[in-house]
């Protein structure tokens, strides 16, 4: 290929202060630091980047980053100047298998520029894997539900911490929010001490608080499953149609899953989860390992108690029949929770199905 016809290379590896710049060619190889976030800086680096190595000055520029803290925004940022760019997964990024191996972000860079050639160049398409990236509005709108997962958690830390101030004393509480503070007594019938009274106030006050946005939150996500204005917001009122899906598990699975995401098949939908099995056999070994877990770890979790909710409330249709019939009738509990998992992963391929194809899995009942 003549230096016409070559294109630029550039692998970045991202840190909070420093980006490290791996450019190459194919042939030759320029390192180089520079701060981070600065677009100005990166695009007078390709600049002499093209010039150092002898390409065209309006050479194809070809990205690539891991995925992480930073996001997508870089990759909008790469797209917008024309450049092509990947996302790395970065569990599928190769790595010795030395019990000691050195790692720097200038030696990371050069790894990531390896791989790029070898999918470009190389014609390895195989040689990582990339994240599909959403757009700007497809990413918004999946921070509501997980702004909620983590109001959830917060709420679950006050409650704890207040039963257990309350503990210490001798004293149980069954709810934290409603506990009237000063009326609380000790073992003996004393009333608590001033600093344990002003703690569990100000722990009161941010559940109070975390409890008022929660509600908020939940409102607006039951609006817009009436609603229904856009594509996310509509699969999510379809899934939820279905009995034993309720409006947390729709609303996750359709921004998480279906509304902006495609599968060419069935093994796909079970792989994005982390639902699929992951095989050991080598010689005369066989054995299975269980699940891979390498998928979208909100999704599997979700899947999961959809499984369990599914078998409660669907006890007609024909995958709880095909659970009972594989793992309950004479099985232990056990092989429950193993047939659970698989059960998880048939249901997620019928959610699939249905939002995509309108088939509805065989014997499931619909909400009115």
């Amino acid at each position: 290929m003549s230096q016409q016809g070559k294109s630029l290379f550039v692998a970045i590896e991202l840190s909070n202060k420093k980006w490290k710049l791996a450019f190459g060619d194919g042939s030759q190889v320029r390192e180089r630091s520079m701060e981070a976030r600065s677009e100005t800086v990166f695009l007078a680096e390709v600049r002499v980047a093209r010039e150092k190595l002898g390409l065209a000055a309006d050479a194809a520029v070809v990205c690539c980053y891991e995925a992480g803290r930073d996001g997508f925004w870089i990759d909008r940022m790469l797209k917008k100047q024309g450049f092509r760019n990947h996302v790395m997964d970065p569990a599928s990024i190769e790595v010795p298998r030395r019990s000691r191996t050195r790692k720097t972000d200038r030696l990371h860079a050069r790894k990531l520029l390896k791989l790029l050639l070898r999918s470009e160049l190389g014609g390895e398409r195989d040689s990582f894997s990339a994240v599909h990236v959403p757009s700007e509005a497809q990413e918004a709108e999946m921070r509501t539900h997980r702004e909620r997962e983590r109001l959830v958690k917060e709420r679950t830390g006050h409650r704890a911490r207040m039963k257990s101030l309350c503990v210490l004393h001798g004293v149980q509480v069954s709810n934290p929010a409603n506990v009237v503070i000063e009326q609380l007594r000790d073992w003996e019938g004393k009333p608590l001490g001033g600093p344990w009274v002003e703690e569990l106030k100000r722990e009161q006050q941010r559940l109070w608080l975390t409890e008022e946005q929660l509600k908020a939150i939940e409102q607006q996500q039951a609006a817009g499953l009436a609603e229904g204005g856009t594509v996310a917001l509509k699969k999510a009122a379809k899934l939820y149609q279905l009995k034993a899906v309720g409006p947390q598990s729709s609303w996750l699975l359709s921004h998480e899953c279906f509304a902006w995401r495609t599968f060419q098949n069935r093994k796909k939908v079970g792989a994005f989860a982390g639902l699929t099995g992951t095989p050991y056999d080598s010689g005369e070994t066989l054995r299975e390992q269980g699940i891979s877990k390498a998928g979208s770890g909100r999704v599997r979790t979700t899947m999961i108690e959809l499984a369990w909710s599914w078998v409660r409330w669907q006890p007609n249709s024909a995958l709880t029949h095909w659970f009972v019939d594989h793992y309950v009738r004479g099985g232990t509990s056990r092989s429950k929770r193993k047939g659970i998992v698989a059960l998880a992963r048939k249901l997620l391929v019928a959610f699939w199905k249905y939002v995509e194809q309108d088939i509805v899995p065989e014997g499931a009942l619909l909400r009115a």
